[in-house]
């Protein structure tokens, strides 16, 4: 009988959690986002359920957006570790997980981030992924001597070349180039040795790379980006691509997308593996869980909430806010994103008021899943065969309670359903997620 597909799961620990107001909650200690041993402890949590991946999202500016006047002021979003940096320092209190990073494509240069990674990926024994993004806000572009940022076209024209670049570069020595022969004072076989010589619209490359071959070939390539210049860079580069649909049959329909954009750029389907993202809120009934997610709702400043719906779309909700108020009919609603856009239109479809809009906002754009263990291994099962995702990409409302709690109750029940393993495949992250060595 052949073994049955695996699922894979990745958890992501960037700051104190997915929830916007995560700070207030009483078991989160406020000051977290800074200390490495917060994050060791969550990277730990994810290692012994086996997860595959513990991921730390970035941006390159302080994004917190202060209208109305004061909601910056109360974002715990504003101060956190370099992820590239806080990765060397978890490949040293792990051994198995990998240890993924956002790096932006807009305002770095592909040698440093080819190095960075190639260093983590050496450093942790063949565990390293590199999360390729473009920047897109106004501070990020300020903090960089511009006055305005890269249009979409000009973003994704940059990240492709900035891909093949690190590609190339990461391709500058063959796997046994290093002969470090005492005997004939040879340390590389210069036949075995590439200079890149790369040219072209945004960047001149010469190379080659100063690190040798990595432990799995090359880091993981991660992404993520639903439109259709995300889809065309995921469909040439990447190795897994993180995702939000909202709901199953949108997820089934994304994978599709996602493959098809594999093969149209000569490579086969199963190359890419796709991660939705979830929040799992466990309890002991539903009654229970339903009890503890309006509790992480209340935590919700609602000043927060407005920024971030403001910064989406602009004057939808007026200037003259009642948190009472049904979310009006009318105004824009193409928010930056399409998860957002999707949210206000659910709350238009659904009469809700603006406090719940806030709350909903507050909570993340990803699947919020609450009941009890099994009615979540249910529905994470049914996505899984149905072929929606290849695995999920968990988004703990508050860290590291609530990654810990995934751990304990629904890693064991995927593992008793033969869907997930009990111990890991390889040494590298590109063994444990079934790829090939590059």
């Amino acid at each position: 009988m052949a073994d049955k597909r695996q699922m894979r799961l990745g958890a992501s620990i960037r700051g104190l959690g997915y929830n916007i107001s995560a700070w207030l909650h009483p078991d989160v200690d406020p000051a977290a986002s800074e200390k490495v041993q917060h994050f060791a402890t969550a990277a730990r949590i994810a290692e012994e359920a086996m997860f595959d991946t513990v991921f730390l999202a970035d941006t390159l500016a302080v994004r917190s957006y202060d209208d109305p006047k004061g909601a910056a002021a109360r974002s715990s979003n504003n101060v956190e570790l370099e992820p590239i940096t806080l990765l060397a320092a978890l490949a040293m209190c792990t051994k198995h997980i990998g240890l993924v990073a956002t790096a932006s494509t807009s305002y770095n240069e592909p040698y440093h981030i080819a190095r960075k990674f190639a260093s983590i990926d050496h450093i942790s024994g063949g565990r390293a992924g590199w999360n390729a993004v473009t920047s897109w806000s106004q501070q990020e572009a300020n903090n960089f001597s511009r006055e305005y940022h890269f249009d979409k076209d000009e973003r994704y024209e940059r990240a492709t070349e900035f891909l093949q670049v690190v590609l190339g570069l990461w391709n500058s020595w063959d796997a046994d180039a290093f002969l470090r022969d005492k005997k004939r004072g040879l340390f590389y076989d210069e036949s075995k040795m590439h200079v890149l010589n790369y040219r072209g619209t945004f960047f001149n490359v010469r190379g080659p790379l100063g690190a040798s071959r990595t432990p799995q070939g090359r880091p993981v390539i991660f992404q993520a980006g639903a439109s259709e210049h995300g889809l065309n860079l995921a469909g040439a580069f990447a190795d897994v691509v993180y995702s939000v649909p909202q709901h199953m049959a949108e997820a089934i329909r994304g994978r599709q997308v996602l493959r098809a954009h594999a093969e149209k750029f000569g490579r086969q389907a199963d190359d890419i593996k796709s991660l939705p993202g979830v929040q799992i809120i466990v309890g002991r009934s539903s009654s229970e869980a339903r009890d503890r997610l309006e509790y992480l709702k209340t935590l919700i400043d609602p000043l927060q909430s407005l920024a971030s719906i403001k910064r989406m779309f602009g004057d939808l909700l007026g200037n003259d806010i009642n948190l009472d108020d049904r979310v009006p009919e009318v105004g824009n609603t193409e928010g930056k994103f399409s998860t957002a856009t999707n949210t206000v239109r659910r709350a238009r479809e659904n009469g809700w008021t603006v406090r719940r809009l806030c709350q909903e906002f507050g909570m993340g754009q990803q699947v919020n899943l609450s009941g009890t263990p099994d009615e979540i291994v249910s529905t994470l099962v049914d996505w899984f065969e149905a072929d929606a995702c290849d695995g999920f990409n968990i988004l703990p409302a508050y860290l590291p309670d609530n990654l810990a709690e995934v751990a304990e109750h629904i890693v064991p029940r995927l593992q008793d359903r033969g869907l997930f393993r009990r111990r890991y495949e390889g040494a590298t992250l590109r063994e444990n997620l079934g790829l090939p060595r590059v």
